[in-house]
């Protein structure tokens, strides 16, 4: 068996979407949400994402769009539940780990994770920061 290497170039990020749409489109789930539904054409879709991903694992700064924007009109054709967010991630990590391990492929997972928790909670209409403000009315004490 072959040692796995870690994930170091846009190449390896365009073999890492290949294979992880090519998962999704088969999966009886997400699928028909992006077969159907978002009419994802990997080969345009393919560069938008490699610029994602490497701005994400190396700073790159090539991605320069709103990841929310296109996932809030996808959830207005197609309710994007908790269910599809799961199932997305659990294929990521699976792609993931059979392709790369290493530092940067140990990110790639931790942040879909961040990206899928963020984008559950934006698309229930919640804050997407782990962080919650405290308001000064909520420390208020009651009055006697």
């Amino acid at each position: 068996m072959t040692e796995l290497r870690d994930i170091t170039d846009t190449g390896d990020l365009e073999q890492l979407i290949r294979a992880f749409y090519g998962r999704c489109f088969e999966d009886d789930l997400l699928g028909p949400i992006f077969v159907d539904v978002a009419h994802l054409d990997l080969q345009a879709h393919l560069p938008i994402m490699v610029d994602f991903w490497s701005t994400v694992l190396f700073r790159s700064g090539a991605y320069r769009r709103n990841v929310l924007d296109v996932h809030v009109t996808l959830d207005e054709k197609a309710h994007l539940a908790s269910e599809h967010l799961d199932r997305w991630l659990e294929l990521w990590s699976a792609t993931v780990g059979q392709l790369f391990a290493g530092p940067k492929a140990d990110m790639a997972v931790t942040q879909a994770k961040r990206f899928a928790w963020s984008l559950n909670r934006r698309l229930a209409g919640e804050s997407g920061s782990e962080l919650t403000t405290v308001r000064r009315s909520d420390l208020a004490l009651p009055l006697k």
